[in-house]
């Protein structure tokens, strides 16, 4: 008799959706009107997995707002598989929902010393600026003309460098990090998939919107005069509080 078939370990990158409120159903909402088939961004996800991670509420997750939010999530071509909640609660909403129970270790993002490696890795210079740019393993993607205004770019599982202006309404997006040797005035958002290692850095920082691993800014709270227009990088706190930290750049 042959072995048709072995069982193994396996590690996937995986998404986490953060909630940041219990109200799973006003998450849903919320998630449908930024991308889902009727937004501008409704090609934004790709079937891509993700944990639901509701660890920071002590609140119990009722079924019917998990529901909502895993067929709103499906809508924005997005494969809920599982669920992390408050150690507190009880998971059996989620269990009966079909999802996997995540543990803390498995909802991390990667070590530092996996950002390296992709800091390292050799690199792919696309000519034409696009809308979306899936790239195959660690890498970086790098852009050499101008992010106009209505344009995205999205340098998924890399880094992304781009040598060239973001214009306002512009949108360069990247799980790594993101540099920009060029004014920034678009948004801009690094570690998409939930990296809290991605940093963003600019020779000239005037953002719409900055955000790493879902935390963000908008341009209604203006950056100090020594920040704005200036050689900067944006990181999140290492005190577990997760906020955004502008620091200037010397040359």
């Amino acid at each position: 008799m042959t072995d048709s078939f072995e069982i193994k370990s396996a590690q996937l990158p995986l998404m986490s959706l953060v909630t940041k409120t219990p109200d799973l159903q006003t998450v849903a909402a919320e998630l449908l009107k930024r991308y889902g088939p009727a937004s501008d961004n409704a090609d934004f996800f790709d079937q891509d997995a993700v944990v639901i991670d509701c660890a920071k509420h002590q609140v119990e997750v009722d079924k019917q707002g998990l529901s909502a939010l895993i067929t709103s999530l499906q809508s924005c071509r997005l494969k809920p598989v599982a669920f992390r909640g408050h150690p507190s609660n009880n998971n059996e909403a989620a269990v009966a929902l079909g999802l996997v129970i995540a543990t803390p270790e498995v909802a991390r993002s990667k070590p530092a010393a996996d950002a390296k490696k992709v800091v390292a890795a050799p690199t792919e210079v696309v000519r034409e600026v696009v809308r979306e740019v899936p790239v195959a393993g660690p890498g970086t993607l790098v852009i050499d003309k101008p992010v106009r205004s209505g344009q995205k770019v999205y340098a998924r599982g890399a880094d992304l460098v781009v040598l060239a202006m973001v214009n306002q309404g512009g949108e360069i997006v990247a799980d790594g990090h993101i540099h920009v040797y060029a004014p920034l005035r678009g948004k801009a958002m690094a570690g998409a998939s939930g990296n809290v290692n991605a940093r963003i850095f600019s020779t000239c920082l005037e953002p719409e919107l900055i955000s790493i691993a879902g935390v963000y800014r908008t341009s209604e709270n203006p950056l100090a005069p020594d920040i704005q227009g200036k050689a900067a990088q944006v990181r999140l706190s290492d005190d577990g509080q997760e906020k955004l930290l502008f620091e200037s750049l010397k040359s």
